[in-house]
Order: C-alpha cells, then sequence, then structure tokens
C-alpha cells in the first residue's frame, strides 16, 4: 500500500473535481483509461457506465458470484448562484448565492473563490451545456472587522445567509453595468445572450495539500464525499473478481437525495435488475461510503467516550439504532473481514446519545435494494468545512478496503 502515492492521486482527483458534474467527468475520465465503456446497464458491456448530470453508475460482471455495490456522494455544501444574482452595495459588484446544504459559514468567509458549474445554452446546432470553470479568485466574502463587532470573540459569530454571504466580485462605478452574464459569455466564449441558463457554484481555488510536520493530514475542500467517490472509482477499475461489482455516486445527498439523480431515485435499484435480476447472492453486500467524524482534540466531549475516532485509524464503520446509519451486524460483518483481508485498521463510530446524528444514502438504498449495508467512512474533521482535514493514510485504506470488498471471499 503506497499511501504517499495514494493521497497524491486523490488530491489531483478533487482538484479537477469542483462541483458534482466535474466530479463526474473526472470519474468518466479514469473508467475510460482503464477500459470501462458507455452504455446502459442491460447492454452487453461487462465493463460499462452511465453518467447522468451529477450522478454516475459503473459496473464490472464476472460471471456469477455475489454483488458488491459502493455508494457515495459527488456534491458538497457550498454557496450557489442565483438565477438573477446581480446587485450591488457600498460601490462594489456582488452576487447573491443561496446556501446549499449545511454549510459551515464562516469557513467561506475571506477566502480566495472560483466559479465552476455548467451553462446551458442556444449553440448553433440547438441548446447545449457546457462545463465551466473559472480556477482563479474573481470572489471574495470579506469579514466584518473586530473594530465594527467587538463582541465577536466572546458572543461568537452570527451570520444572517441573505444578507451577510453575498461575495464581492468588482467595483461598481455609476455607469458600470456589468453583469455575471457578460463575464461567463467572456469566460466561455458565447455571446451573453445565448446563456439560456446555468447552475454555479463557489469553491475555494487554493489547491488542496499535504500538511503536518510529517505530512500526516490532508487539507481539501470536498472530503466529503469526494474522498468516497475516488476510492470507489480506484476499487473498481482495479478490481478483477468473480461476481458482479457496482459504484453509484449520487448527486443531492447534502440536500436529502430527493431527486432525479439522488439516491432516492430509481437509479440503482434499476440498475440492479438489469445487471443481476431480482435475486442477488446471498452475501451480497452494499456499502454506503461517506465520510466520518474523527474525535476533535478541542471538543472530545462532543464524541461518545467509547468510541474515540483517529485521524490515520482506517475506515470507520458507524451505527446508529434509529437507522440513520443502515449498519446491519452482517454487513458490519463483512466489511470487518474485508478489512481484516487488506491488512487496514477500521474503527466503529457511534453518536453521543444527547446529539443529533447525521445520516447517509445507505438507509435510502438499503430500503429500495433490499441488500445487507454498512454505513463505512474515511475519519476526518471540519465536515462541511469549505476546507477538510483528514488523515494523509486515510484514502490508500479506504481504497485497500473497498477493493477487499469488492473481491468477495
Amino acid at each position: 500500500m503506497d499511501h504517499a502515492a495514494d493521497a497524491h492521486d486523490f488530491l489531483a482527483y478533487v482538484q479537477a473535481s469542483p462541483t458534482p458534474r466535474h466530479c463526474v467527468a473526472e470519474t468518466v475520465r479514469r473508467l475510460e483509461d482503464a477500459g470501462f465503456v458507455s452504455g446502459e446497464p442491460a447492454g452487453a458491456a461487462d465493463a460499462g457506465f452511465s453518467a447522468r448530470a451529477g450522478s454516475l453508475l459503473a459496473w464490472r460482471r464476472n460471471g456469477a458470484g455475489p454483488v458488491r455495490v459502493v455508494t457515495a456522494h459527488t456534491d458538497s455544501p457550498n454557496l450557489r448562484v442565483k438565477p438573477q444574482p446581480d446587485t450591488r452595495g457600498a460601490g462594489l459588484h456582488q452576487l447573491g448565492v443561496e446556501v446549499y446544504g449545511g454549510v459551515l459559514l464562516n469557513s467561506w468567509l475571506d477566502r480566495d473563490l472560483g466559479l465552476a458549474g455548467h451553462v446551458v445554452l442556444r449553440g448553433s446546432d440547438g441548446i447545449e451545456t457546457r462545463l465551466v470553470t473559472i480556477d482563479r479568485p474573481v470572489l471574495r466574502v470579506p469579514q466584518l472587522a473586530i473594530h465594527l463587532d467587538r463582541e465577536i470573540n466572546t458572543k461568537g459569530l452570527h451570520l444572517n445567509k441573505q444578507q451577510h454571504m453575498k461575495p464581492v466580485w468588482g467595483i461598481a462605478g455609476d455607469d458600470d453595468e456589468r453583469s455575471l452574464a457578460e463575464l461567463l459569455g467572456a469566460e466561455i466564449d458565447v455571446d451573453p445572450s445565448a446563456i439560456l441558463a446555468f447552475e454555479l457554484m463557489t469553491f475555494d481555488v487554493v489547491p488542496p495539500a499535504l500538511w503536518g510536520w510529517q505530512e500526516e493530514f490532508i487539507a481539501s475542500p470536498r472530503i466529503d464525499n469526494q474522498l468516497s467517490c475516488w476510492a470507489a472509482t480506484t476499487a473498481l477499475a482495479n478490481t478483477d473478481a468473480p461476481g458482479t461489482q457496482v459504484i453509484a455516486l449520487f448527486d443531492h445527498e447534502e440536500v436529502g437525495s430527493t431527486s432525479a439523480t439522488g439516491a432516492d431515485s430509481g437509479l440503482l435499484a434499476d440498475a440492479l435488475g438489469e445487471l443481476v435480476g431480482a435475486s442477488p447472492a446471498e452475501d451480497s453486500l452494499c456499502i454506503s461510503a461517506d465520510c466520518a467524524h474523527a474525535t476533535h482534540p478541542n471538543y472530545a466531549d462532543r464524541h461518545d467516550p467509547e468510541h474515540q475516532i483517529a485521524l490515520n485509524g482506517g475506515p470507520v464503520i458507524k451505527i446508529n439504532a434509529n437507522e440513520r446509519y443502515a449498519t446491519t451486524p452482517m454487513g458490519h460483518a463483512l466489511f470487518a473481514d474485508a478489512c481484516e483481508r487488506a491488512d487496514v485498521p477500521h474503527q466503529v463510530f457511534v453518536n453521543r446519545t444527547d446529539l443529533a446524528c447525521g445520516s447517509t444514502v445507505g438507509p435510502i438504498t438499503a430500503a429500495r435494494t433490499g441488500l445487507e449495508t454498512v454505513d463505512v467512512g474515511a475519519p476526518q474533521l471540519a465536515m462541511h468545512s469549505a476546507r477538510e482535514t483528514t488523515g494523509s493514510s486515510d484514502p490508500g485504506f479506504l481504497q485497500a478496503a473497498l477493493s477487499a470488498a469488492f473481491q468477495a471471499p
């Protein structure tokens, strides 16, 4: 296991994936390099993929054997541009934004922000969709100076999503009528009037990096949950095992998964029906791969004292009695066995009983597929920050565990 190589490969993956659609495009590129072909599950390809907007299904079929599925999600909390975004205040151009998902708002202040997403435009051959990446600092949400908020360090920072999160992008003179549409048109070399609609979101343009005295850690945007997308993609590309292996990367997990391309759609269940029929083998398994809370050294009291989670401690099996996680005892056992076969340590997480628990796509896909399920994830700090932290060994550990799970004993 080459942890350094895995860490650097993950950094390259997340750098190429500022939005769900970019994440899918990078995944497609890697799968094609591994010999996978685009198609539908009912088609002839034994190693194929089907991409739809910000979601993707990929599979490898190799005769009789169990079905092993890994699910993850491509989206992350961020600031998304409103349909009519142009606004100004105090002589500055600003953009109206809407908060997507459970954002740690303060983490987006005073950051170098770019814009990425896709635009739908009227082209020479009809309506077309084009990916957009403006990978340079064009936006910033400046924080209020402490001199104008003297009690911030005693009473805390209070941010209003409508009033305080609008990024600044330029000086607005009296006769300056520039708009986002004009800026976009210049970036993608089209007349602004050809732009019919868009989905654009902000992202931190500072590249992900290794940090720590001995580079023990990774600082990166979108660890939740593009780390799992990377690990699932890499594991599938390198698998050669009997049975059927599937990865399902869904959009919209951070806002509930109820969409045409979310986990609460029929994408996975329909694909499994076409790939293996109605009766998967008895030892089939669905691994819901998201992320897990490492124990924070400054807030250790927010964690259950008997379930402390360490960075670089291996994948975390997540359990919740109220079905916020979908781990079953058999799912737990099958994944723990995979970790043992891969020589990968694993950890077990239970939330403090008096704190609300997050959730994943695991319960949704378990209900839709009926498969034994385990919820797992790499440990991380600062979940839902614009820049999160995980251990530099954790990408490799998760990828190796998923690879072993695909190789059912």
